[in-house]
């Protein structure tokens, strides 16, 4: 059975990301007791301290690849100028047409309090034609 080609994309973007963070993860493990023995062994053996810095710099590697990856997958998803412009443009003619709207709805407002008035104005004045 064919799976879709959503799910065809997000396979392997799963398997992308599951080597980036158990590559990270393989980094740090021995960054761990690499920093207990410099900590344990005061003496500052050169060898400790190499060790340390390699098993550092091998994590900040595999942390550096595992940020490139979601910066690139980032990118991918980012829509392009023109969409953007589209989705934005559609935004702004739905604001327009819901403020239109609310327009019309605040002239009939306003139409039937100047009918009103305009009732309250003839009924006053008939009763100022009567005193």
């Amino acid at each position: 059975m064919a799976q879709p080609p959503q799910q065809q994309e997000q396979l392997p973007q799963q398997d992308d990301i599951l080597n980036l963070v158990t590559a990270l993860e393989t980094a740090l493990l021995p960054c761990l007791p690499a920093r207990e023995l410099q900590a344990i062994d005061r003496s500052a053996q050169p060898s400790h301290q190499i060790d340390v810095e390699r098993h550092a710099r091998d994590f900040m590697e595999a942390a550096k690849k595992l940020q490139l990856y979601f910066i690139r997958l980032q990118h991918q998803n980012k829509p392009s100028k023109e969409e953007a412009l589209r989705k934005e443009i559609q935004a702004l003619e739905e604001e327009l047409k819901v403020k239109d709207e609310l327009i019309q709805r605040q002239e009939k407002l306003l139409q039937g309090w100047r009918e009103l008035l305009t009732n309250q104005r003839a009924v006053h004045l008939t009763e100022l034609e009567r005193v």
